[in-house]
């Protein structure tokens, strides 16, 4: 009884922890739109992002450095110059998805198929930290490269 009690416990712990990282179970499912599709419902953002942000285009710098570079750097690069690299519904090259290349809307907000059909503002990441910038703007890119992480910078 006394373990049975303990395993209960440790589980409701799990999920609330879950649930206070934002992190549903249907976020978990979720899989790469594209950020085309978010610009359907949220066109100001989807249209300041495409004008302003520097990594809406972020497929040129990967197109412009590859022979330069040896196929393993190129595919190094895929993990923060594009949308869900290796991922479901994710970026997998320039000519099978296109609409994937450059690191979109996604890239912060995590995968969108779940909040795009249900339309649930709970069902993506809404509220961003410099934590989540630091995946790609990292002390070593930033020095590598003079990237300045900004939160939205010019995406919204």
């Amino acid at each position: 009884m006394k373990n049975r009690f303990l395993v209960s416990a440790g589980c409701a712990v799990l999920a609330v922890l879950w649930l206070a990282l934002g992190v549903g179970a249907q976020q978990e499912q979720s899989t790469y739109v594209g950020s085309a599709v978010c610009g359907e419902c949220h066109e100001e953002q989807y249209e300041n992002f495409t004008k302003y942000a520097k990594k809406s285009h972020s497929d040129h710098s990967i197109k412009i450095m590859a022979s330069d570079l040896t196929p393993q750097e190129v595919q190094e690069c895929y993990s923060c110059h594009t949308t869900g690299y290796g991922r479901p519904g994710g970026f997998v090259s320039f000519e099978q998805t296109p609409e994937m290349g450059h690191a979109g809307c996604e890239v912060c907000h995590g995968p969108g198929s779940e909040h795009a059909e249900q339309g649930d503002p709970e069902l993506i990441k809404r509220k961003l930290t410099m934590d989540d910038c630091t995946s790609c703007h990292n002390e070593e890119r930033v020095g590598a490269f003079n990237f300045k992480p900004l939160i939205y910078g010019g995406a919204h």
